[in-house]
């Protein structure tokens, strides 16, 4: 689990500003297996903390990913969720 700060066009819809990263625009929260595919992503404005978007992802995701067990996440997220 990780996420991305990602600068936006002025005509875009919604969008906010990563202090951290300075960086005005969304941040994508990505869920992704040991191969790196793509398993779930969450788009959310910039200024939200990644620990608040990944409790929005891990809530997209729950019960639909019946054999994931454990994840890891970056040193801005708790280090490692167990599921179920």
């Amino acid at each position: 689990m990780d996420s991305q700060s990602v600068k936006t066009t002025e005509t875009s819809g919604i969008r906010g500003y990563d202090a951290g990263k300075k960086v005005n625009g969304i941040k994508r929260h990505l869920l992704v297996d040991t191969l790196g595919l793509v398993l779930a992503v969450v788009v959310l404005t910039a200024n939200i903390q990644d620990r608040d978007g990944a409790r929005t992802l891990l809530e997209k995701v729950k019960g639909k990913l019946p054999r994931l067990k454990k994840i890891w996440a970056t040193a801005a997220m708790p280090a490692c969720w167990w599921i179920g």
